[in-house]
């Protein structure tokens, strides 16, 4: 049996990914997404969250790249900078890697943090059914087990496995894909004692994610190409659909024209055939946990 979860990354980001998003879930195959409670248009996600009964929202803690729910002096280790604008986390990945690597994040304060982000969502009527963090940041054992612990404060019984799997025949028909493989490959070390945690701390976890390589790549001939290879087991298709307008080019993000062509895809007939097809059943993180 193949189950597959759509989840789609940056709910709350602007108004048009979130409103994206919720086509995706009306009118093509998106079955959950993850809330940002810091982003710039929570509220809006939030109403159309509310909206869609059948989409499983979870939270999409923000660790880098952005601002803290929290007040700056209870997550001081993981400022970078304050401005008029406010706190902000490093935005470079790398950056906050070397560092969480050379443990100089409090972990009680990513504890904390990531706590209240899905507290917020909590208080806002949303039951969270899952967990993942912008930019995969949980692949880092260092903020693996603190997550694990806000996750399980807060009630929620799921989490992204973010580590996905390394197809050379991808790589074949997509040269261009080879640095961003590189750079995903080369955390697969810690994969197995991610599960190993996951469990001891009693949450579910699908089997990995499909999509994390060909993010900001993807079109219709490569997705049909992952759906096709899609092996038996319960995954996550990572996505990002969005609409290009001027509150997006506002943002800091790598991710622009490319959302509106996973939208398209989102929605295509063509994608319901596929995943019909190729007997692919999907599921969402509320049917998981």
């Amino acid at each position: 049996m193949r189950r597959l979860i759509v989840n789609a990354d940056d709910f709350g980001l602007t108004a048009g990914v979130d409103r994206a998003i919720a086509e995706a879930h009306a009118l093509g195959t998106v079955t959950s997404a993850t809330l940002m409670a810091n982003g710039g248009e929570f509220a809006d996600a939030v109403r159309r969250a509310q909206a869609a009964s059948g989409l499983s929202v979870g939270c999409h803690v923000v660790l880098a790249d952005g601002s803290p729910v929290l007040r700056p002096f209870q997550v001081a280790s993981l400022i970078a900078r304050c401005d008029a604008e406010g706190a902000h986390f490093y935005s470079s990945w790398l950056t906050f890697a070397r560092k969480a690597l050379r443990n100089q994040f409090e972990a009680l304060q990513i504890e904390a943090e990531a706590a209240a982000q899905i507290r917020k969502l909590q208080a806002s009527g949303i039951t969270v059914s899952h967990v993942d963090t912008h930019k995969h940041l949980h692949v880092l054992p260092q903020v693996l087990q603190p997550l694990l612990r806000a996750a399980s404060a807060c009630g929620v019984r799921a989490i992204r496995n973010p580590f996905g799997r390394l197809h050379l025949g991808q790589l074949a028909h997509w040269p261009g894909l080879w640095k961003r493989a590189f750079a995903t490959t080369t955390m697969r070390a810690w994969a197995q004692s991610f599960r190993r945690t996951v469990t001891s701390a009693g949450l579910c976890t699908p089997d990995g994610t499909l999509g994390v390589t060909a993010t900001g790549s993807l079109d219709q001939r490569m997705f049909a190409w992952i759906v096709e290879h899609m092996p038996e087991g319960t995954w996550e298709l990572v996505c990002h659909p969005g609409y290009h307008d001027a509150q997006l080019q506002a943002v800091h993000t790598r991710l622009r024209h490319s959302r509106q062509h996973e939208l398209a895809i989102l929605t295509s007939a063509e994608t319901r055939a596929l995943f019909q097809r190729h007997a692919i059943q999907l599921i969402s993180y509320r049917d998981l946990a």
